[in-house]
């Protein structure tokens, strides 16, 4: 049985990144002789199994024939006559077309190696055009790999465009953007998505709630950036930088200022009401791409209410009880967290002001714990209703609040 280790595992190991998970191509054999040497099958669009012992998955050497519009408009070839370099060929980038075989041996057709020293992430062959999510893929993989040094090949960057004009974006399925999106969101520079994304003239089709901010000015002495697009992207790889992987912080971060794309143009570039005003187009992207609740949940409250976390110094004590009812805070205590790291990431964010303190964060933090604190078991409430109840608890919140911040 021929086997070769193929795809992001030898790509990440010629980069010298950790290992992930790893995927082999097998060539010359046949399903049936697959299932005699006691591989488990689970693909269900092409031939794939599962190793007898390491569970690693194992996919037959297969081509592939564009035979309707969208990314799954496609028919699979597989049989022992597909060679490696035909199942290489498939592929979408150079750095992932790169083989290895069992002595550790690499199999390059396509340059991917040179690829990788160079930085550079370009595309196989001119099948490339036939699948729209590869637009998308690239931008991703850009968002990972653009610490690195990496660019998209000018070549590749033209066919981009060229789909993105063709409107065949428009026919991939909101889960795949979605799982697309929150891979850019956990990796280390989510901003190169949207900058390839907005080069490749795609931006204003899978994200145009986002691609609006671009061009839109804010008020340079809180902004210096200027440039809601360019402030944005800035926020984004701050939420990278405080909460590494974490993509309901992320989405909350991507999505705090949509309604900055809808302020009058006599207003700007000030933007008064524009988290109120960011509410509905943010409920409608994620109606759109079929957004999880806990990351809806959580943009729409940091949409909401990031200005009073901001000024979290300033709230009297019956807004800040006010603001964490809101958040259900009580019953989700977890959100605190999530919304305070999403906040200073805005805060933080800003052209020239990335490393200045925001001690809004832990000042919520500790109020939020002291309202926490206080339990409706331990009030005196006996022989009251429930209304009378739930107001006893409310002051004593309260004034839990008030002597955290007295102490």
């Amino acid at each position: 049985m021929k086997t070769y280790l193929v795809g992001g595992a030898v790509r990440d190991r010629l980069l010298g990144l950790p290992p992930g998970d790893r995927d082999f191509v097998v060539v010359g054999e046949t399903p049936d002789s697959m299932l005699a040497a006691g591989f488990r099958p689970v693909g269900r669009d092409f031939p794939v199994f599962l190793h007898p012992d390491t569970g690693e998955e194992h996919a037959l050497a297969r081509t592939e024939r564009k035979s309707a519009p969208g990314h799954r408009g496609f028919v699979v070839h597989a049989d022992p006559s597909v060679t490696l370099e035909q199942d290489l060929e498939r592929r979408d980038f150079t750095i992932n077309a790169i083989a290895e075989d069992a002595d550790g041996n690499l199999v390059d057709p396509f340059g991917g190696v040179r690829d990788l020293e160079a930085r550079v992430l370009r595309h196989v062959g001119a099948a490339f055009v036939e699948d729209p999510l590869r637009v998308l893929r690239a931008a991703r993989f850009m968002a990972r790999f653009a610490p690195l040094g990496f660019r998209v090949a000018p070549e590749t960057m033209a066919l981009m465009q060229r789909m993105s004009a063709s409107g065949e974006l428009s026919s991939l399925v909101a889960e795949r953007v979605w799982q697309e999106l929150c891979k850019a969101l956990a990796a280390p520079q989510p901003s190169a998505f949207l900058r390839t994304l907005r080069e490749a003239d795609a931006l204003a089709v899978v994200l145009p709630e986002v691609d609006a901010l671009y061009g839109v000015p804010q008020r340079a002495e809180y902004h210096p950036e200027i440039d809601t697009g360019a402030h944005q992207e800035l926020v984004s790889d701050m939420a990278a930088r405080l909460a590494p992987g974490d993509t309901v912080v992320g989405f909350a971060a991507l999505t705090h200022d949509l309604g900055k794309a809808l302020t009058p143009k006599q207003e700007l570039p000030r933007h008064i009401g524009h988290e109120r005003a960011g509410v509905a187009p943010l409920r409608r992207l994620c109606e759109r791409l079929k957004v999880p609740l806990e990351h809806r949940d959580l943009a729409i409250i940091a949409c909401r209410e990031h200005l009073n976390v901001h000024r979290m110094l300033e709230l009297r004590d019956e807004t800040v009880l006010e603001l964490l009812e809101r958040c259900d805070a009580f019953r989700k205590p977890g959100r605190i967290e999530k919304l305070v790291i999403a906040c200073e990431a805005d805060k933080r964010g800003r052209l020239g002001l990335e490393d200045q303190p925001y001690p809004q964060g832990p000042e919520l933090r500790r109020l939020h714990a002291a309202a926490l604190a206080v339990n409706a078991r331990d009030l005196a409430t006996e022989g009251l209703d429930g209304p009378r109840i739930g107001q006893a608890l409310r002051k004593a919140r309260i004034a839990a609040i008030r002597a955290a911040r007295q102490s």
